[in-house]
């Protein structure tokens, strides 16, 4: 961890300027965080549903796939195909951004476990790393282009005055679109750090 937070500290004094394999280095970081996110968030949900019953967790899949998540407000490629024609600041851009709308929300998934009380520091650290390498890739461009700011809604008491019911329900969206939302930022984050090796094949 310590090695980590040094390097981000080096970078940020001058990350344009830095050779690439620092800049290499910072997105290996960066993917490395993110999948440990994701996979966290897979083990999570699988723990939620392996403690329902199979009629709830049916009912569950069924709602969560008519539902929007909060982040779905954040414009983001459509398909695989879309990706790869995505710039790499677009693709960091919209990483920063998907990583920013889960750092409040976050805190609902912490407590009972030391994992769990990890979340939104790891999300913290890993927005550090990922402005560090918008301003490597910036050259001139503004980080977030959009005319109109970003309105999400917020997931503030989260759980006040929800019945039982609506309390499962909330607290498996907020697992599956957590889950959902890391594995779209390490597709991105993969994606970016690939285009740095010209000769990598970057097919999803």
């Amino acid at each position: 961890m310590e090695k980590v937070v040094l390097l981000l500290s080096m970078l940020s004094l001058g990350v344009s300027s830095q050779p690439i394999t620092d800049v290499q280095r910072l997105f290996s970081i960066a993917v490395s965080r993110v999948q440990h996110l994701h996979l966290l968030a897979q083990r999570l949900i699988s723990d939620f549903e392996s403690s329902l019953q199979a009629e709830d967790q049916r009912q569950l899949n069924k709602i969560f796939l008519q539902d929007s998540c909060n982040s779905d407000y954040i414009i983001s490629p459509i398909d695989k195909h879309e990706t790869q024609r995505s710039s790499v600041l677009k693709l960091l851009s919209i990483s920063y951004r998907l990583v920013e709308c889960w750092e409040f929300p976050s805190r609902s998934l912490s407590g009972g476990s030391a994992p769990r009380n990890q979340i939104s520091r790891s999300l913290t650290e890993l927005k550090t790393g990922i402005l560090l390498l918008i301003r490597a890739n910036q050259d001139g461009a503004e980080i977030f282009p959009e005319s109109s700011p970003l309105q999400l809604a917020t997931y503030g008491n989260f759980y006040q005055g929800l019945g039982a019911d609506e309390t499962l329900r909330r607290t498996y969206e907020l697992l599956a679109c957590f889950k959902k939302d890391m594995h779209k930022v390490e597709t991105y984050l993969t994606v970016a750090k690939c285009r740095l090796s010209p000769e990598a094949n970057c097919t999803l």
